[in-house]
């Protein structure tokens, strides 16, 4: 390999700090969450080592021990899994958008919740249209929009297993 082909040393040095800081982000992650990933063992058990310590040192030299670590797998499935669980993923926030314009349209017009629960026959139709009147009644005595958010929250349950699995479900592949 030609100098030309190799990163440079700050590239490096910034490629070592990416993986240091996703491995912060993983410690971070609850010890079951940290078990299902299914890591290589020295990882994970560093991972679950670092929820035990308090001193600052000892914690950053554990992250620095981390980021070595993290060489050894691939950063890819690992970022997108930490992306679908904080929803800042392209499909999460697709996903979000879609549940808004399901419930803006319904909110617009009543024969809208036809249309969903006939795509969607997991759906009751007699549960949306209750929240359906109770948001368009709270929006026009503006009272707080408690019918308007549970109808987000129906909404997004209902169209969840159209999008895909749980982020739960959707682990990274085992890393070789």
């Amino acid at each position: 390999m030609t100098s030309e082909e190799l990163p440079s040393k700050s590239q490096r040095k910034r490629d070592m700090h990416a993986l240091q800081s996703l491995g912060q982000a993983l410690s971070e992650l609850s010890s079951e969450r940290i078990r299902a990933l299914q890591l290589p063992d020295t990882l994970q058990q560093a991972l679950l080592d670092s929820k035990n310590l308090r001193a600052h040192g000892a914690l950053r030299r554990q992250m620095q021990y981390i980021g070595r670590l993290m060489r050894t797998v691939d950063p890819a499935p690992l970022q997108d899994y930490l992306d679908q669980l904080t929803g800042t993923s392209r499909a999460a926030t697709a996903a979000l958008h879609d549940t808004e314009r399901w419930r803006a349209r319904m909110l617009e017009d009543m024969t809208v919740v036809d249309e969903f629960v006939a795509s969607h026959p997991q759906a009751d139709r007699q549960q949306l249209r209750q929240l359906v009147l109770g948001a368009q009644r709270e929006r026009a005595t503006c009272k707080p929009p408690r019918q308007f958010r549970a109808l987000f929250r129906t909404l997004s349950h209902l169209l969840e297993p159209v999008r895909g699995p749980n982020p739960e479900e959707n682990m990274p592949p085992e890393p070789q």
